[in-house]
């Protein structure tokens, strides 16, 4: 299920100077920020909480995993380099689980490192803040890359509307109308770390089991999904 030029390939296209940049850009920033809360108002756990929830997990992991997810197959299937890869010998879920595990690794050292980082420097994970809010990074990691990997294989627009899920759908949608929150990857992993935290500085709209099951399944169907589409993108080339 996992083919190592295909994630050697996806690595280097994901990885690229120009886009590295713009994926340690969100991560820097996070720790810049998080090093000047410190020093102005001290180790505080409610400023950290609000802090790594606000601008960690609510902004910074969703637009990585939308570059991610769409830069592991969207860039390809847009200038038709796809085809050359499925030319080869390797069948099409491999191509997507493969692309899939490169798009949650990178997701992963590029959001949940720096959020761990991020807490430490806060408030020394005091309350286990630092530790809950990473955790909830790397649960969103997986479910954020799954869905934007998705939207890659099924559109030309992937990063805008990856964009507007994890900015407008839960960033503000979210933040107003309750019923949306229960539709969110966001939510879904707060709930993990709200188990991880043990305390009230970290809560969630969603109950853990509704979490977690709502978290397997959107991964689960969305590769899925996205396999069957790559299936028949072969199928209209062979045709």
């Amino acid at each position: 299920m996992y083919d190592p030029t295909v994630a050697r390939l996806t690595y280097r296209a994901l990885l690229g100077r120009r886009r590295a940049l713009i994926l340690g850009a969100l991560p820097l920033l996070l720790i810049a920020i998080s090093v000047v809360v410190r020093f102005l108002a001290g180790a505080d756990d409610q400023t950290a909480a609000d802090l790594l929830g606000g601008l960690a997990l609510a902004t910074m992991v969703p637009i990585i995993g939308v570059i991610a997810g769409t830069g592991a197959i969207g860039p390809e299937i847009d200038d038709g380099s796809v085809v050359y890869l499925l030319s080869k010998p390797i069948k099409r879920p491999t191509i997507i689980f493969t692309k899939l595990i490169v798009a949650i690794a990178v997701t992963m050292v590029f959001s949940a490192v720096p959020t761990l980082i991020a807490g430490f420097i806060l408030n020394g994970n005091g309350q286990q803040v630092a530790v809950a809010y990473t955790v909830a990074a790397l649960v969103a990691s997986i479910a954020y890359a799954a869905l934007f990997l998705l939207l890659g294989t099924v559109s030309r627009h992937a990063v805008v509307f990856g964009l507007v899920y994890a900015l407008v759908w839960e960033a503000l949608f979210g933040s107003l109308v309750p019923g949306a929150r229960t539709l969110s990857v966001q939510q879904w992993s707060l709930a993990v770390a709200q188990k991880v935290s043990g305390g009230d500085l970290v809560s969630s709209d969603v109950g853990l089991t509704t979490a977690t099951v709502l978290l397997v399944a959107v991964t689960v169907l969305a590769t899925w999904f996205a396999g069957q589409k790559l299936r028949s993108l072969t199928l209209a080339g062979e045709e």
